[in-house]
């Protein structure tokens, strides 16, 4: 079913507004009743809206689909001239910008207007009238208050509040539609219906087609089936097993999330008809576009590169001019009524199937000065709901009852091998379980001895940290690691625990680390009973800034995150790799986690889960689920759980020694300067010598 088919009845009923503003945006590219500068900036609007109507008439009609490869990449770089590449230093996108044209007390709330403008491109593909014509009139009222003179910021910041606050319900309800309901088909129409291999189908999902895209989708094509059945073989089989390892019924769901980067189609194509075969409808939605809906971690959905990593980064906060208590109630309330009138297509969904990238050019944000920030009250208000959203979502899809799984392969820009590359990353995924699983149970039987475990970092990582070992009653029957390959978390290599936060404590240091799509430069933390009490790093000058960086995208506006995971990566294959094509800075935490000792920052790999029985390979019970934050998740949720979950990994290259130590003081070395010393685990050290 197509989209203008599927929301026929609601774009019937919006369709009188949806003319009545297009018209009289329209009105706006010839009248003088605004003074400059913000005629100019009116008119550049209008212009644009004008084309989004253009354009939705186009996808209406059908001709868009019947549009050459030409037509449709003229279309996407008309679309994106603005804000793509060298041009969003010129743009009223670019809040810097738009505050030297228009003025400081104006330039950052019409760069907003202008963002929230820009999610046209999406409605107009999918024929969402509604979101476009909603955003028309927002448009029109900021217009009318400035032919009135130069009105008041705080009265524009009130009419954007009471437009964000009286839309919630149409934008979150969808929001929360997409995620659920396997009837809204826009983007699996395109990938079960065209010619994968003609590069046409890329601009008819709306987003910025890159090189990036192009070049991955080429190279997909270029492969034989067999191939790509085998990879979307590992990726769905990895899902199922998630289910089965987990002893949770499978057969109970309906539906499964697949999320990727635009260019891999031709694998999430097999996926779906792999997932199909499990009795499971593929549910696929793009990553959203109102700011009200975005999140200041990852944005679930699919995605293109996108126009400019600086465009999204310098609007990440733009609901700053907004949000308030009233309106984080306003939310919650909608979001709420939103599962419950959903609750059936809840119940039976199964979780996410996630594809990540990796190899994206290094990203480090500049400053623009004029981004709106949200305030301090705001930070945690921003806390406090997604604390309460997630506990409300849990009610709706328990944790217990839903699984997942993630894999990751390269971007053609990661290397000039870039091909080469790819083929280790799919041996590495596909690498034998069976020995990983012997080799980890030898380091478990080892780290199950101790009380706790000190890892030290060599030559100038600064890493000295203990980390305190949960008490075992019964070694005989219970395992505090649980030995980890390749089903929810591909590839293979890695046990786990939930540490006890008190007693553990020290310094943790990584020379370069990418988090979140984000570089950190000499990133330190200091941990006293478990909780960050310090942090640094040196990607700016100045301190407080630095401090600032990793507060907003490592403890996501907390003032403290406990350490919700330690782990020892055994993946040394994938080092090999890093080191033999010197990639190591831009792999995946998915793989780099799996290339040392990794620590995560704030909940457990348990949460939600904790009450689930768990069970390694050798018939022990994992008992190390919770620590002592998660235990208050029966009295007070909100203190229990942190909604993020942040893995830091030290390579074998930086680490001088872990060691386990035994209650009676006496000491396991596990690995000694970058080598794996525990008798049973020699093996690892082959990859690693020949690095």
């Amino acid at each position: 079913m197509k989209s203008w088919e599927l929301f026929k009845e609601e774009n019937e009923e919006i369709r009188e507004r949806y003319d009545l503003s297009m018209e009289r945006i329209r009105l706006m590219e010839k009248e003088e009743t605004t003074a400059e500068p913000y005629r100019t900036y009116f008119r550049a609007m209008a212009e644009f809206v004008g084309m989004i109507g253009e354009l939705t008439e186009e996808a209406a009609s059908g001709r868009l689909e019947r549009e050459t490869w030409e037509e449709l990449a003229a279309w996407n770089q008309r679309l994106y001239a603005d804000v793509a590449g060298p041009a969003y230093k010129k743009s009223y996108a670019n809040p810097d910008v738009a505050a030297r044209k228009l003025g400081e007390a104006y330039g950052s709330i019409l760069s907003y207007l202008y963002t929230e403008l820009r999610g046209h491109i999406i409605y107009a593909f999918e024929q969402r009238l509604t979101d476009i014509t909603v955003g028309n009139e927002l448009l029109i009222e900021l217009y009318n208050a400035f032919e009135e003179g130069e009105p008041d910021p705080e009265e524009l910041r009130r009419m954007i509040y009471w437009w964000n606050s009286d839309y919630t319900h149409v934008f979150l309800t969808y929001r929360v539609r997409e995620q659920l309901d396997p009837s809204l088909s826009f983007a699996r129409d395109i990938i079960c219906r065209e010619d994968l291999a003609d590069p046409r189908y890329l601009y008819l999902f709306g987003e910025y087609i890159t090189d990036s895209e192009l070049r991955t989708s080429a190279y997909l094509a270029s492969l034989p089936q067999e191939q790509i059945d085998s990879m979307a073989s590992t990726f769905t089989e990895g899902y199922r097993m998630g289910f089965a390892v987990a002893g949770k019924p499978l057969e109970k769901k309906k539906t499964v999330n697949i999320r990727w980067r635009l260019g891999f189609e031709r694998l999430v194509k097999a996926s779906i008809e792999n997932f199909q075969k499990l009795g499971l409808a593929s549910i696929l939605y793009r990553e959203p576009q109102h700011s009200q809906l975005r999140r200041p971690q990852s944005n679930p959905g699919y995605a293109s590169a996108g126009p400019g990593r600086q465009y999204w980064y310098d609007h990440k906060g733009d609901d700053a001019l907004y949000l308030d208590k009233k309106f984080v109630e306003r939310k919650l309330g909608v979001l709420r009524s939103s599962y419950e009138n959903y609750k059936d297509l809840a119940s039976v969904h199964a979780g996410p199937a996630v594809m990540e990238v990796f190899g994206e050019e290094d990203f480090v944000p500049a400053d623009c000065s004029h981004a709106l920030v949200p305030s301090e009250k705001q930070r945690r208000l921003k806390v406090q709901y997604s604390s309460e959203s997630g506990q409300l979502i849990q009610s709706y899809i328990p944790g217990e009852e839903r699984s997942f799984t993630i894999i990751a392969y390269p971007l053609p820009e990661i290397h000039p091998q870039y091909e080469e590359i790819f083929e280790e990353t799919v041996k590495i995924n596909t690498l034998d379980y069976t020995l990983y699983q012997r080799i980890q149970q030898r380091l478990i039987d080892a780290l199950d001895q101790g009380a706790r475990v000190h890892i030290k970092g060599a030559g100038n990582n600064r890493t000295d940290l203990w980390v305190q070992l949960q008490p075992l009653k019964n070694p005989e029957k219970e395992t505090l690691f649980e030995n980890c390959v390749a089903d929810v978390n591909i590839p293979v290599g890695e046990v786990f625990t939930s540490p006890q936060l008190i007693g553990t404590e020290g310094t943790l240091h990584v020379s370069q680390v990418y988090l979140h799509e984000l570089n950190y430069v000499n990133l330190e933390m200091q941990f006293q009973d478990g909780r960050t009490t310090a942090y640094t790093c040196e990607n700016f000058p100045n301190q407080e800034e630095n401090q600032a960086y990793i507060r907003e995208h490592i403890l996501f506006h907390h003032e403290s995150l406990p350490l919700g995971e330690f782990a020892i990566g055994t993946n040394t294959t994938a080092y090999r790799m890093a080191k033999r094509y010197g990639v190591g800075a831009k792999l995946p935490i998915l793989i780099a986690e799996k290339m040392g000792p990794h620590f995560a920052l704030g909940d457990t790999c348990y949460s939600w889960e904790e009450d689930v029985p768990t069970w390694n390979p050798d018939g022990k019970e994992m008992k190390a689920k919770e620590n002592e934050c998660s235990r208050k998740r029966r009295e007070n949720p909100g203190e229990a759980y942190f909604n993020c979950h942040t893995d830091i990994t030290i390579p074998y290259d930086e680490l001088a020694c872990i060691q386990v130590h035994r209650p009676d003081g006496s000491i396991i070395p596990i690995i000694e300067n970058g080598r794996f010393v525990l008798p049973g685990t020699e093996e690892l050290n082959i990859p690693l010598d020949e690095a």
